[in-house]
C-alpha cells in the first residue's frame, strides 16, 4: 500500500522517484537565415522577434546580404518558424563560402550569392540502378514499347 501511495503522490505533485526524464537538452546553436529586409523598420522587427525567444543569446543582423545569424540554446526549425512569423521571405542560409577553384564543391553558381559564396545543393541524388536500368532499356530492341524514332 505504501508503493500505492508513493507513486500517486509523485503522479500527482510532479515529484520523481529515482525514474529519469525524458526532456531532450538543448545545446548551443547558431543558426544562420536569409531574410528578405529592406529598411530599419524590417530589421527591427526581425531583431526584437529573435531576441524575445527563449534561449537566444545573441542576433547579428546583415542587410546588405540579407542574412541573420543567432546564436544560443536555439533549435533551428523554431527559430525559423519564428522569423516567419514576422510576415517577411525566410530560408535557411543557402550560401557557403566558395574558395578553391579547383575542386568541385556540391553547389550551384548562384549570381544572386554574396561575394565568395555559392548556393549549397544538399540533395544531389544519384542514379540508382533500377533507374539505369529503365533508361536503357527506354531504346532497346528487346523493349516492346521502347521507342520506334530510332
Amino acid at each position: 500500500m505504501g508503493g500505492t501511495l508513493h507513486y500517486l503522490s509523485d503522479l500527482l505533485l510532479g515529484g520523481s522517484s529515482g525514474k529519469t526524464s525524458h526532456k531532450k537538452k538543448r545545446q548551443f546553436n547558431t543558426v544562420e537565415l536569409k531574410v528578405r529586409m529592406d529598411c530599419d523598420g524590417c530589421e527591427l522587427k526581425v531583431r526584437n522577434t529573435l531576441a524575445n525567444m527563449k534561449g537566444v543569446q545573441s542576433v547579428e543582423i546583415n542587410r546588405k546580404q540579407q542574412k541573420v545569424t543567432v546564436q544560443g540554446m536555439v533549435d533551428t526549425q523554431r527559430v525559423l518558424r519564428r522569423a516567419q512569423s514576422t510576415g517577411k521571405r525566410t530560408e535557411l542560409w543557402p550560401y557557403v563560402p566558395y574558395t578553391n577553384p579547383y575542386v568541385a564543391p556540391p553547389a550551384a553558381y548562384d549570381k544572386k550569392a554574396p561575394n565568395g559564396h555559392i548556393r549549397r545543393v544538399d540533395a544531389v541524388l544519384p542514379v540508382t540502378p533500377s533507374q539505369e536500368e529503365r533508361l536503357a532499356t527506354l531504346f532497346s530492341d528487346d523493349n516492346p514499347n521502347a521507342c520506334a524514332v530510332m
